[in-house]
């Protein structure tokens, strides 16, 4: 912890560079895996730093996800919290026997061969993309043109959402995810439009149920008091499009970047498709730039890392810094392209790690196999340290990946 009378840094910190760590990662990690901070909201919270206090915390159920509880500090500048608020993050806000009922219900629909099935279709649509970005001519936005395109296509393919209707996802994304990007009045407008729409779409799978994961969470009749309700699906609709899309679409655009910021990287690749699974778990290990870390409320007094934290605490988890602990990954400060194993806690850890992780790596090792195959000699088109960050929301990402080949 701090000395007493030392003001506590403001949280998130600001990275050198937009691929570069925050330099605070590595001394906290080595001087205070414990560190007091402050939030955009202006509330006091604690930072954890290192691999196995993330990972403990994460998986312990007296850490838990009741942001909305009396006395947790509020993460945003909102009073609504953003996705960290209002239920928004599908599920979020249950624990317990609820909360593993909801997993198992939604587990049985979210399944692994259901990625594996839309794979073709994943391919399908990046090829398109990136036969549109040639089109258009160098240099191109990679960000614009295929990294957040591809993924809102895929999680509303896997919902059943109609083509004319996903351009409005990607804003109503943006105010769930700001931190200081969206006034409160734009984020309730907002919330309660993309809520109506959850609703109407629901209904509409109830009555007319398709071949998508929404419909057949709408027609399961086991589980959760028998059948889930619609506030639930709405909020399962609403966590998975979220994570879903803004994620993975800034993921895209960091992943293609570090892997051009040096060369080498690429030409590996290119020399040995078989490294595009390795490498996308390294890319995922080693993102400088993911946002802001997975927040817990200690419902009960906990010891971590030494430190007695009192019943009422929350604690902010650095998943990006936990990745970079040279106790846990040799060499860490490298990307090694052929890592393994790659234990990262990029999707969390636990009873609430991410549901959509394994959409996440089908999409990623999709849209790099294209690229690499589609355009051998792309390269960025500024230097990397050129590239800006994109700010005020709570997922990181690039404004812009500017490209040529």
């Amino acid at each position: 912890m701090s000395e007493p009378g030392v003001e506590a840094p403001e949280y998130p910190f600001r990275n050198p560079g937009a691929l570069e760590p925050p330099r605070e990662w590595a001394e906290l990690r080595e001087g205070c895996p414990v560190a007091p901070i402050r939030l955009a909201s202006g509330d006091s919270a604690l930072l954890l730093t290192r691999y196995q206090d993330v990972k403990e915390v994460l998986s312990d159920p007296r850490f838990t996800r009741q942001l909305d509880a009396e006395g947790a500090a509020r993460v945003t500048a909102n009073e609504s919290g953003g996705v960290f608020g209002r239920g928004g993050d599908g599920g979020g806000n249950m624990t317990g026997d609820t909360h593993r009922a909801w997993r198992q219900l939604v587990g049985r629909a979210f399944t692994a061969k259901r990625v594996t099935a839309m794979r073709p279709r994943i391919q399908a649509m990046a090829e398109r993309l990136v036969e549109r970005m040639v089109a258009q001519g160098e240099p191109a936005d990679l960000v614009g043109a295929v990294g957040f395109p591809l993924p809102v296509w895929a999680i509303c393919d896997l919902l059943g959402v109609p083509d004319s209707d996903r351009d409005r996802f990607a804003y109503w994304s943006d105010t769930m995810l700001s931190m200081t990007r969206f006034g409160q009045e734009e984020i309730d407008a907002a919330q309660d439009a993309f809520d109506a729409y959850l609703m109407a779409h629901v209904e509409t799978k109830r009555a007319k149920p398709g071949d998508d994961l929404l419909s057949e969470l709408a027609s399961m009749v086991e589980g959760l008091d028998g059948r889930l309700t619609e506030q639930l699906l709405v909020m399962t609709a609403k966590g998975l499009l979220v994570a879903g899309h803004e994620t993975t679409a800034n993921m895209i655009g960091k992943m293609v970047s570090m892997l051009l910021a040096d060369r080498s990287r690429w030409e590996a690749l290119l020399a040995d498709p078989a490294l595009i699974r390795p490498a996308v778990e390294e890319v995922l290990r080693f993102d400088a730039n993911p946002g802001f870390g997975m927040p817990r409320y200690l419902s009960e007094g906990v010891t971590v890392a030494g430190e007695e934290l009192p019943a009422g605490t929350t604690v902010i988890c650095s998943m990006a810094s936990a990745n970079r602990d040279e106790r846990q990954f040799e060499g860490a400060d490298e990307m090694r392209l052929d890592r393994s194993p790659n234990p990262h806690v990029t999707f969390g850890a636990g009873p609430h790690s991410c549901l959509g992780q394994a959409l996440a790596r089908t999409e990623l090792q999709t849209v790099l196999g294209v690229l690499l195959e589609r355009l051998p000699t792309l390269e960025l088109a500024v230097p990397a340290a050129e590239l800006r960050r994109r700010e005020g929301l709570l997922v990181g990402g690039l404004e812009r990946v500017p490209v040529r080949w």
